[in-house]
Parts: structure tokens; sequence; C-alpha cells
């Protein structure tokens, strides 16, 4: 099969639950924690989403103090499973030693890679990206690899121990949705057995519907519900376009034409004389 084209039986679970890293998930969308008008509203989006996991960024807790005792206590309350991240690390090492950090406090393996390229898009730096992965797999680590569409890179975080990868679907906080459709839908063909989650840059639920619709396995997004004028609400609106999405996937979505087709046959049609006698 070309990779260019479409592939309808692509992806390690194109029916039923999602499983990453043998953990099967109830739900295939991710949910931020950060920006959310209180702690308590936070907490009942996650429910209203039936998020399949929640990420937590170590430095932002840390810099709470005492409330992220608190923080960290009300999200287990909600009753799903925790992605800490490593975000605003620079570095590799950075990375990883947060990555460590994290493991302790909230006890565990699973951790959101971010190494962070550029301050004004927030690219991934690529090069860190894949030796953080490959030193925190070595470790034990479940990784999620915040990355770019690149086909080499994920190949090396693939060789690096990943089994799940998170390509950006736009920069994150902009609500942009999908701005590299064409090398998302090749990401996708080119590794039909791979866990994909779009991460980032996803500010509405059609944005999710399409990614879900491309054949994309679960979605990441934290500003389009936590900034909304009812975050509770978008979450909803959030978990119904992604279910809505992946099963039009499932479905087998029509083929788009160029030229108009009739609904209606033409073939067998009666023929009525109208002209005038």
């Amino acid at each position: 099969m070309n990779a260019f084209e479409p592939n309808k039986k692509q992806g390690a679970h194109a029916h039923g639950l999602l499983t990453v890293y043998d953990a099967v998930l109830g739900s295939r969308l991710f949910l931020g924690t950060a920006q959310y008008p209180s702690p308590d509203v936070m907490a009942q989006a996650a429910r209203a989403a039936g998020a399949a996991a929640l990420t937590v960024s170590l430095r932002r807790e840390t810099a709470r103090g005492q409330s992220a005792e608190r923080f960290s206590e009300l999200i287990r309350g909600v009753g799903v499973r925790v992605l800490p991240n490593t975000a605003g690390c620079r570095t590799a090492r950075e990375a990883i030693t947060t990555a460590q950090m994290a493991r302790e406090l909230f006890e565990t393996d699973w951790i959101k890679l971010e190494v962070i390229a550029n301050d004004d898009t927030l690219q991934p730096d690529v090069f860190g990206l894949v030796e953080a992965a490959t030193t925190l797999a070595r470790e034990g680590f479940k990784v999620f690899p915040y990355t770019t569409e690149d086909l080499g890179v994920a190949e090396r975080l693939l060789a690096a121990g990943c089994e799940v990868l998170m390509p950006w679907g736009a920069p994150i906080g902009t609500g942009r949705g999908l701005n590299n459709v064409y090398a998302l839908k090749t990401m996708r063909n080119y590794f039909p057995g791979v866990p994909l989650i779009i991460d980032a840059g996803i500010g509405a639920p059609s944005h999710a519907a399409h990614a879900m619709e491309l054949g994309y396995d679960a979605v990441l997004l934290n500003t389009a519900v936590a900034k909304a004028g009812d975050p509770v609400r978008m979450a909803t609106a959030f978990a119904n376009a992604i279910r809505a999405g992946r099963v039009a996937w499932e479905a087998v979505l029509m083929e788009p034409r160029d030229m108009a087709t009739p609904s209606t046959p033409v073939a067998g049609t009666p023929f009525f004389d109208l002209r005038p006698r």
C-alpha cells in the first residue's frame, strides 16, 4: 500500500477500546489541567469529558508549594490516570530529571515527554526528544513523546522504545486545529500499528473530530476546554466530537469527488414530453 493512500484497517485498535502500553483506556480524550478558573471546575470538566488521563506539569505543581499536594489529591479523586509531563524543559537532561522526579511524586511510570526548542512556537526539540526518550525508556518509563510529523524522528522515537507517538496539530495554545493535514495523514498511514495521539493546537470540537476521522487514536488538549466560557460543557462537546469522529472513521468515510454525482440515478427515469402541442 502507498503510504499516502488511506488505509481503513490502520491503527493498533481499529475497533473497540484504546490500548497503550498494555493499559486499556475507556476514552480517547486526554485532558490537561492548566488554566482552569478553579481546581473544582477542572475536576468537573474531566468528569464531563470522561477523560482517559489528565496531564499534570511537575513544574507547575512544585511552584504551587503546599497546594500541590491538595491538587494532586483532587486529580486522584477524579478517578482517572495521571500523565505527568515535562512541560517547560529545554534540554534532554532537564527533561530526564523532571521525569524522574515526577515518577516519585505521582507514582507512575507514564510520562508525557516535552523538550522545547523555540519559545515562540513551542516546537519540540526533536534531537533532545530522542535523546531523552532513549534514556527514559531504558529506565522503564512509558514515554508519550510530544513530537512533530517528521517520519524520521518518529522512527527514531519508536526505536528508542516509545510505543506511542504524539504529533502536534498546531503550536501549543493556538487553537488552529490541524495545520498540516497532508503530513498527518501520511504519518497515520506510515505507522498503521502505532497508537497516534494528536497533541496541541486543537481549538474546537470539529478539529478533534477531524483528527479522529483521519484515523488517529486519541486527542490531547487543554486550552480549548480550560479557557472556554463554560469549560464543563465544552469538555462534553469534545467528548462527543471525538466519539463521532472515531465512529465515522470506523464506518469508512466517502471519498471526495471533483464532480457532482446525482443521488437519484438517471437511468430508468420516465421521460415526459412537456412540449406544447
